[in-house]
């Protein structure tokens, strides 16, 4: 049979309760040893104020001066004895020859205990054992006018009648102790419930096995992980989550709020609002990163939301790849047609006998087609990003849209990595042509790619409307456009180059009428060109 394993809160409780006991037990038994030790102090106190007050009484001087002390004395005693309590009161003459006591059979005797300090004028009191047990008497003298001592004055309380007392008040001190261990056993049980429902009856090994595992999981998982508190404060972040978001490895993030992380704005808001998200793009400075968050609850109470990050930095850069691609593509099947179209115009002018206006249309559109590509491959060397302009030339000419790359226009191959060019002139180009789409003729984009002092500039300028200067700032920002609902991606890539290699852009009105941007990208030492 395998055995119970106990959970922290019973084990927590087990030990509170033991030690509640222990410490309990203890004060009680203290509280009844200074209980005794005041009783026995408090009957000194008493015996001795009553020995000195039979002592100095004037009846008890003058019976000693009779012939039968007893006679008088003895009434006297007992009343004395009865009226305080004390278990005996006895006067003795200095020879220790008693003339009163509780037992009358012991008058005559002689007193047992010492007495030589009285004798000698001092009061004494001292735990002895008589003829009535062990009692804390005290021995007081008896002075005549003139101060000699004699006799003396015993009076006495049995240990036995001080304990009777104590156990009188033991069931008050019994009550209070359960007293105290009740609360103190509910306030034990109270906490180990609460223990328990926080820990869900885990066990130590349970737990330990857990923390264990569970971080494990989070360092070696793939994905960024962020766990945010009902707060809206951090709660756990793993390795991979710190990588994506830019964050030190060793920087103490729990507890932090959010918003102080300088992470992106629209990962704070997502956080911040804990909002469902299903695969949403977050751009940082340098990633593009695929958010999932889901929010979390316990028995209906929101508990904050878990974030999960995905990089996918390289995959948007290639899907920009691809579109460039499908462009060009798309841009070459219109061109193949148009050339059909063309040659075909061409057959039947031979076929008509016009062969001179037939070579005319031939070389014309040939000649200005050669141009293009010469113009072009001629100054960008970069055999990518002259594939993307000759496409987005015949895109643009597509559209109506006159598109020309400057003459002095010169880019040699590796002086920045194709694909970060790829990603700021092709969207440049593209955010010009849908500006250009509805402005009336003439419809104009002007494309600049050179190196100049150790930076590469591109610049895209249209003819459009243009943009207002206080919109510049929000154009780099990821979701913002002039167009539809789900567009405004295009320049917020090109921002996060700019921001990856430390460049900077500028924003202004164009001479064509509509707005010039004007990318600034440094250009590592030891590059080509």
């Amino acid at each position: 049979m395998t055995a119970r394993k106990w959970s922290i809160a019973g084990q927590l409780f087990a030990l509170q309760a033991l030690v509640v006991t222990l410490l309990v037990t203890a004060g009680a038994l203290g509280a009844a040893l200074l209980a005794r030790a005041d009783a026995r102090e408090a009957a000194t106190d008493e015996v001795l104020a009553v020995a000195e007050t039979v002592a100095r009484a004037p009846q008890v001087v003058d019976a000693l001066a009779d012939p039968d002390p007893t006679a008088t004395l003895q009434p006297y005693a007992e009343s004395v004895r009865a009226a305080t309590g004390t278990d005996f009161v006895v006067v003795m003459a200095p020879d220790r020859t008693r003339y009163t006591h509780p037992d009358p059979t012991q008058i005559g005797q002689p007193f047992i205990g010492e007495i030589g300090p009285a004798l000698a004028g001092h009061p004494w009191t001292v735990v002895n054992t008589g003829t009535l047990g062990e009692s804390v008497r005290a021995v007081v003298p008896v002075r005549d006018p003139d101060g000699t001592v004699t006799g003396l004055v015993s009076v006495g309380i049995t240990t036995e009648s001080i304990n009777r007392s104590l156990l009188s008040r033991a069931p008050v001190l019994l009550a209070v102790a359960a007293a105290v261990l009740a609360l103190a056993g509910l306030g034990s049980w109270l906490l180990s419930r609460r223990l328990r429902r926080q820990t869900h009856g885990l066990g130590p090994a349970q737990m330990t096995r857990m923390y264990e595992y569970y971080d494990a999981v989070l360092h070696s998982v793939g994905e960024g992980l962020l766990v945010v508190d009902a707060r809206q404060r951090i709660a756990l972040v793993n390795d991979e989550g710190r990588r994506l978001l830019g964050l030190t490895p060793d920087a103490p993030l729990v507890d932090r709020p959010v918003t102080d992380l300088g992470l992106p704005p629209d990962l704070v808001e997502l956080v911040t609002t804990g909002r469902p998200a299903h695969d949403e793009l977050i751009l940082t400075a340098d990633r593009a990163l695929v958010a999932n968050q889901r929010p979390t609850d316990l028995d209906g109470r929101a508990q904050g939301s878990v974030l999960t990050l995905r990089d996918h930095t390289e995959l948007r850069a290639l899907s920009s790849e691809l579109d460039s691609v499908r462009g060009l593509t798309q841009a070459l099947r219109s061109q193949a047609h148009e050339a059909a179209n063309r040659l075909h115009t061409v057959l039947t002018l031979v076929e008509l006998g016009r062969a001179d206006e037939a070579v005319r249309l031939a070389t014309e559109e040939l000649t200005l087609a050669q141009q293009l590509t010469d113009q072009v491959v001629g100054a960008i060397a970069e055999p990518a990003l002259a594939a993307l302009l000759l496409g987005k030339s015949a895109q643009a000419a597509e559209r109506g849209v006159d598109l020309t790359v400057e003459p002095d226009s010169r880019l040699d191959v590796g002086t920045l990595p194709a694909a970060d060019l790829l990603t700021v002139v092709g969207n440049l180009v593209d955010n010009a042509l849908e500006a250009v789409a509805d402005a009336p003729p003439p419809r104009r984009v002007r494309v600049r790619v050179n190196e100049e002092a150790d930076e590469v500039v591109v610049e895209v300028a249209d003819s459009g409307p243009g943009l207002p200067s206080e919109q510049v700032a929000d154009a780099f920002r990821r979701g913002w456009s002039t167009k539809r609902a789900g567009r405004g991606i295009g320049l917020a890539l090109v921002g996060q180059v700019v921001t990856r290699h430390g460049g900077r852009y500028d924003v202004e009105p164009a001479p064509e009428g509509g707005t010039a941007f004007r990318i600034r990208l440094p250009v590592a030492s030891g590059s080509p060109g």
